[in-house]
């Protein structure tokens, strides 16, 4: 009998190693954004974007089973100038009352490499900009803090922090494509630096 209570209970403490905590990218706060730069011969162009949400399940144990979406409102996207922005959201470019959204669906982290909280690896997933899907690897940072929601949100929970910096072409997006290189790059740069959330129930 105490045999099988310590079975049962080795097993249960196994699952609970093993089971991945889904985190939340909709931040309340609204500080969650990201920054794209374009670097034209002739202008340089950067904005930011900043409505975002999605989730990601993770597993500090087993990182190599990361999965999630992250999804920015195409529409938030914003640049100082208010002509170019209403040149980037129209018809011809981003076409934000269509393709309201853009998205990066993660199947897997590898090429991990851990370090204390950090797991830093390539995200294999699909990114999908004006209904067009291409597969990519993404370098992604991984901070995991247990118990530190509280400390940003006033709330009981964990933290997940998701840093990243990549490229993508406008050309593999059919974004204007080949049209108006001295004043509009084909690379887009783009940076992110985003916190998830688990709240403890």
């Amino acid at each position: 009998m105490i045999k099988s209570c310590i079975t049962c209970l080795v097993i249960f403490l196994t699952f609970q190693e093993i089971k991945a905590t889904e985190f939340d990218f909709k931040d309340p706060k609204g500080v969650n954004n990201i920054i794209f730069q374009m670097d034209a011969p002739l202008e340089s162009i950067n904005g930011s974007g900043d409505r975002i949400s999605g989730k990601v399940s993770y597993n500090p144990a087993m990182p190599e089973k990361t999965k999630g979406t992250i999804i920015l409102d195409s529409k938030s996207l914003h640049v100082g100038n208010p002509v170019l922005k209403e040149h980037m959201h129209g018809i011809d470019w981003l076409n934000v009352e269509k393709f309201k959204q853009i998205k990066f669906q993660l199947t897997k982290l590898h090429s991990i490499k851990k370090e204390k909280n950090d797991v830093n690896a390539l995200a294999k997933g699909k990114m999908t900009i004006r209904n067009i899907t291409i597969e990519m690897d993404i370098p992604v940072k991984l901070t995991y803090l247990k118990g530190l929601l509280e400390k940003r949100n006033r709330t009981p929970g964990d933290l997940l922090i998701l840093r990243s910096k990549f490229k993508v072409k406008r050309d593999d997006f059919d974004i204007q494509k080949g049209k108006n290189l001295e004043k509009v790059a084909n690379d887009i740069e783009i940076s992110l630096n985003l916190a998830g959330a688990y709240l403890y129930k």
